[in-house]
């Protein structure tokens, strides 16, 4: 009956209506509940990864330096640990079960550190200790003693840093790649990264109304933040029931449905991506140039948004040096990113693909991030002399340099979601179908995961050697423009290589 409906209805009206919801009706039993699973996802990271940030750099004796040694020192090898674990338990439970008790690990360890590990973090935190190793290190250690003297809040950004990598990107994308058909995920998934920039707009308002709660000493130690963060956390948890409540019922409800989940063709159909060690991922660079170009993007990417983001939290340290202020920024920041997105997702990335083609669009996110950045360089490096002009505006160039700073994220994260993400999977399009899977392979473990540790790893050297974040921000401003500079020819050169298979094939 639907199909007789759809069919007695002018063919443009149906043609904008798929253009604006690719779904069928009967298809939302399906699509609602994986919306709502990814939005709950969503909402718990944005509200953990600003939590994360205020608490750590907030902390006494702590700045944005402790982030460079936390996430090399810290992230990583506990990413490490982590996928041990997970890799032993999934021999031993089912996907379910699995699925709960990863979980469930993250909301003990919420409930643990909002009721255990906050209330006693002044018990718990080797301050003396901490004291004395910053008495007897150079001052290049400042953020690894930091991470140290609170290492409560230092685990907290880690979990918070798993809950990324683990629950949104290992759990809700292999289950939803391993239950949704390739005509279904054409469809589905643009639907999904709306949802998680939904849930980017929510999390904002919702950080900026619990700080307000910040009044008044009514909790264990008069700490007037233990109840934003009780909030928090039990805001944290209960959307992560309802993710395992939503992942049950997909399974009781959708996956026993023949019209959504055929278990023998997901089977068929599926292709095992194969596991390349870092050795072989270079090889395999090495032999192709085209996917070499493909991945010097991801990796630039990944060393250029780490430098900036880094030397812009910074300052926001020095512009909001109290906790409450510093989420309530960073809420009204997540909500203006999640609009940002969205609109380019709606109305730029589709116009700008179609109109001026792969290389334009391409070209556009390391622009962006050239522009943004120099000026917020230009305006951290040249404060002093640039203050006097500044003052008889009215403003500081703190205030200057984290307006740019602002800006050059939510622009630069807008366009990779919008921009860089599409023309990235776009590149792979004219490649074989070995080429396809080993070069995803291979540009995960050398441009996504060296990229992430190696903006850190610059940093943490130059630190190390000059002794303040502060001290190195040129030397950081120079390194982003050569990074720019090898993403530029990267995009230039994979834009003549895709040109000419194409015009070859014509």
């Amino acid at each position: 009956m639907s199909q007789t409906i759809a069919a007695s209805k002018p063919a443009e009206f149906g043609k904008w209506r798929s253009f604006f919801w690719p779904v069928h009706q009967y298809e939302l039993k399906k699509l609602l509940p994986m919306f709502l699973m990814f939005f709950f996802i969503s909402f718990v990271y944005s509200l953990l990864r600003n939590t994360k940030d205020a608490l750590l750099v907030t902390a006494p004796g702590s700045s944005a330096e402790a982030l460079v040694f936390l996430k090399v020192g810290g992230v990583v090898p506990a990413a490490i640990i982590f996928m041990l674990a997970y890799a032993k338990l999934s021999n031993l439970l089912s996907k379910e079960k699995l699925f709960y008790v990863t979980v469930s690990v993250f909301v003990a360890f919420f409930m643990l550190f909002a009721f255990v590990l906050y209330p006693a973090k002044e018990f718990l935190h080797p301050t003396e200790l901490a004291d004395k190793l910053q008495a007897s290190l150079p001052a290049g250690f400042a953020g690894l003693i930091a991470t140290f003297r609170n290492w409560t809040y230092s685990l907290f950004y880690i979990f918070a840093e798993l809950w990324g990598s683990f629950i949104l990107s290992l759990l809700f994308w292999g289950f939803a790649n391993d239950t949704t058909k390739v005509t279904e995920a054409k469809r589905f998934y643009a639907l999904f990264g709306l949802g998680a920039n939904l849930a980017l707009m929510a999390a904002g308002p919702v950080a900026k109304l619990i700080t307000r709660f910040d009044e008044g000493p009514e909790f264990i130690g008069g700490d007037p933040w233990q109840t934003p963060l009780n909030y928090l956390m039990g805001i944290s948890i209960v959307s992560s029931l309802c993710v395992m409540g939503i992942y049950r019922w997909i399974n009781k409800n959708v996956l026993t449905d023949p019209k959504f989940y055929d278990q023998t063709e997901q089977v068929r159909v599926k292709k095992e991506k194969p596991k390349m060690s870092l050795k072989d991922s270079f090889i395999f660079l090495a032999k192709s140039r085209y996917v070499l170009c493909i991945a010097i993007l991801v990796l630039t990417y990944n060393i250029s948004i780490n430098l900036l983001e880094i030397t812009w939290k910074s300052q926001l340290k020095l512009l909001y040096p109290g906790r409450s202020e510093y989420l309530d920024f960073m809420g009204t920041y997540s909500t203006i990113l999640g609009a940002t997105t969205i609109l380019m997702m709606l109305f730029v990335s589709s116009n700008v693909l179609r109109r001026f083609g792969w290389g334009v669009a391409a070209y556009i996110t390391p622009v962006v991030l050239l522009i943004t950045g120099v000026g917020f360089f230009t305006f951290i490096i040249f404060k002093e002399p640039l203050a006097p002009l500044l003052v008889t505006w009215g403003v500081s160039p703190l205030v200057i340099a984290v307006l740019f700073g602002t800006i050059q994220n939510i622009m630069s994260k807008a366009s990779k979601y919008s921009l860089f993400d599409p023309t990235k999977e776009m590149a792979y399009i004219p490649l074989d179908q070995e080429s396809k899977v080993k070069g995803k392979a291979a540009i995960d473990t050398v441009g996504a995961r060296l990229g992430k540790a190696g903006g850190s790893s610059i940093q943490l050297g130059l630190i190390t050697v000059f002794g303040s974040l502060a001290a190195v921000t040129p030397h950081i401003a120079v390194i982003m423009l050569i990074i720019i500079g090898a993403w530029l020819w990267g995009v230039r050169q994979l834009d003549v290589l895709e040109f000419r298979k194409i015009e070859n094939k014509k």
